[in-house]
């Protein structure tokens, strides 16, 4: 198996998280290769591809990936490109991310514009729900949630091994005739029965904004602005939650003494929500994996998209994307 190329110099922590992230993966036996500045990166046991430039979280996407040609990015995904790793890494700038890897790896073809496939907990436990698009393409046509819905039935076969993925299409309502004028013209096109079959997924129909970390859909699909607002909306609550049951434990003698017995039972959840746990996103539609990782990742967060990333490189989820798109 090739190394997955981590991108040393992205991300609020970078590099010093990001080495460290990569170390883990490598003592699980996940071969990593690092790509950025030697100098920065310091003394490691790990290969290192040089990139003398650094693409900054504010820069613009597009422009710093054609401009900065040898930065820690585009070196990465050329690497995916030239066959020198099976997959790439970043928790740098996410617009520049998207940029290299559609640039340099180029898509699948058939895909028009690649996506975001994010998993969200499932706060029982169990296989993750998928949320595609988490926010790669803001503005979208109904053919491109068809996409969607397909590329997002391959990948929680090829990431979480669901055989018969629910695919559900968010909207304000369970019923055919409610939502925007783009889920309504998405419906019937989801409806079909040819991608379900080349897929071997099941249209559901309309969900809510309820259903998002329940148990009856598995792949959820949605335009790139709405799907991030519902992402950071649910972090953003998780945390909150988070918060004020700490605040909570810590409110008196007899709260703290509940706390001690209430705690072990309530660490898998905390976990199981941590964005670090799940460790990145996947950016599917190109010609190979991509994983997307918080800006401000930790060491365990990249060793946790590490095992994703290597995971998709052994299951051919580029290759089963591509069968899947081929069929009519």
């Amino acid at each position: 198996m090739l190394p997955i190329a981590v991108d040393a110099m992205g991300g609020d922590n970078a590099p010093g998280e990001i080495v460290a992230g990569a170390q883990l993966a490598a003592d699980e036996g996940i071969p990593v290769v690092l790509v950025g500045q030697p100098e920065a990166i310091g003394e490691t046991s790990l290969e290192v591809i040089s990139a003398s430039e650094v693409i900054a979280m504010d820069e613009d996407p597009t422009k710093s990936v054609r401009t900065k040609k040898d930065s820690s990015l585009v070196r990465a995904a050329e690497a995916v490109r030239d066959g020198r790793a099976s997959g790439m890494i970043s928790a740098g700038n996410t617009g520049a991310a998207l940029a290299a890897a559609t640039l340099r790896m180029k898509r699948i073809k058939g895909v028009s514009r690649p996506s975001i496939a994010t998993p969200l907990p499932m706060f029982g436990g169990g296989t993750p729900n998928i949320l595609i698009d988490a926010g790669a393409n803001v503005d979208c046509t109904p053919d491109l949630l068809a996409l969607f819905a397909r590329m997002g039935a391959v990948y929680a076969r090829a990431r979480y091994g669901v055989e018969a993925p629910r695919v559900g299409l968010l909207s304000n309502g369970e019923e055919a005739s409610k939502g925007s004028p783009l889920t309504k013209a998405a419906y019937p096109l989801l409806s079909e029965t040819e991608w379900q079959q080349a897929t071997g997924a099941n249209f559901i129909g309309n969900v809510e904004g309820r259903d998002l970390l329940g148990g009856d859909v598995d792949v959820i699909v949605t335009d790139g602005f709405t799907g991030n607002v519902a992402l950071k909306s649910l972090e953003g609550a998780a945390k909150e939650i988070v918060n004020a049951l700490l605040e909570a434990f810590d409110s008196s003698d007899d709260a703290r003494k509940g706390a001690e017995l209430l705690l072990p039972a309530l660490m898998p959840l905390y976990e199981r929500t941590d964005p670090d746990t799940v460790g990145g996103a996947a950016l599917v539609g190109v010609k190979g994996v991509c994983m997307i990782s918080h800006g401000s990742s930790s060491a365990n967060a990249i060793l946790n998209a590490a095992r994703a990333a290597h995971e998709l490189a052994e299951t051919d989820l580029v290759g089963q994307l591509t069968a899947a798109l081929a069929t009519p």
